[in-house]
């Protein structure tokens, strides 16, 4: 079993700004990692969204 320590990398879910505004039903979110030492703010990085098709900006949510 593998062991699971206070690591520096965390898992952190990325929402779209965009969509949630729109109204639109549905969301586009992403998961990914992180490494908190280096970025300790929260991310923000743009993903494609499938459901407006095109590149919008995802930001970390909680």
């Amino acid at each position: 079993m593998a062991k699971k320590s206070k690591g520096n990398r965390i898992q952190v879910i990325l929402e779209c700004t965009e969509h949630k505004n729109s109204g639109m039903p549905g969301t586009s979110r992403y998961v990914t990692q992180k490494n908190r030492k280096n970025t300790p703010d929260r991310l923000e990085l743009k993903k494609y969204n499938p459901i407006l098709r095109r590149y919008t900006v995802h930001r970390e949510i909680k």
